[in-house]
């Protein structure tokens, strides 16, 4: 006998999106929002675009949005960013660490601040928010989303620290489903060729052999990730440690 699992509600719970004012972070934001979560809206530089966004949000439902900014290279910055989370709302019981800095690092031009950058965004500030934010998601029973990358498994060219960043926020998300279960699930999704770099210098060549490779044959939409957030988060109660490529089958094509 088949028996139904209720669907996790996410009314009166607050959601922590990192990177959330533009691209795929404030398209999860939006996307939890529309099911019922009030979010919190990070960015570092983008303040128009989460007061825009928070703008929008809080018209919809009065009082489910707020923005704070940080720096999330600094550790100092991120425990008080967790505390004015708390200390705005208190509480806080979905963690969705999707900033990033993404840009190729040929070997011989890397230097120190290429590795601090794309270390301390992809894989140390994930970590320390996690550490920050673990009181209040034990309490919540909370979750805690990663966004991966399909190239934490295959390299990409000319990028020799952001994707072993990326592997090891992978690696990451399962060592924190094992150590934080049963009381927090924990898990991730890595896109693919979902939106192409804000500084789109990748010649149409390339996007072609990228798409060729694709078993789809197509670029997907942070819709594509977003549904699948809100799967982890809501509708998968008994998932945890698990990583879900979002990428048209490329992963299985190239």
């Amino acid at each position: 006998m088949n028996t139904y699992i209720k669907k996790e509600s996410l009314e009166r719970k607050w959601s922590l999106v990192t990177g959330g004012s533009k691209r795929i972070g404030a398209d999860i934001a939006r996307g939890l929002h529309k099911e019922g979560s009030n979010v919190i809206i990070h960015y570092m530089n983008s303040k128009s675009d989460a007061d825009i966004l928070v703008k929008s949000l809080n018209k919809i439902r009065s009082g489910s949005a707020i923005s704070i900014q940080a720096n999330l290279k600094k550790i100092q910055e991120i425990e008080s960013l967790i505390k004015n989370i708390i200390d705005r709302v208190g509480q806080l019981d979905i963690l969705i660490n999707n900033a990033s800095s993404f840009y190729p690092t040929p070997l011989e031009s890397i230097n120190e601040e290429q590795w601090e950058d794309l270390i301390s965004s992809n894989l140390k500030a994930p970590l320390f928010l996690s550490k920050a934010a673990l009181p209040y998601l034990i309490k919540a029973k909370g979750v805690i989303i990663n966004i991966v990358d399909i190239h934490s498994n295959r390299p990409l060219k000319n990028h020799p620290i952001y994707g072993p960043a990326k592997a090891g926020l992978a690696m990451l998300t399962r060592s924190l489903a094992k150590d934080l279960a049963p009381n927090i699930r924990v898990n991730g999704v890595s896109p693919g060729a979902i939106l192409w770099p804000l500084k789109d210098d990748i010649p149409e060549k390339i996007k072609n052999q990228i798409l060729k490779q694709t078993a789809l044959k197509r670029a997907g939409e942070p819709s594509d990730i977003t549904s699948t957030v809100l799967f982890l988060v809501k509708d998968s109660p008994y998932i945890t440690g698990q990583i879900i490529a979002v990428d048209g089958g490329r992963s299985i094509g190239w």
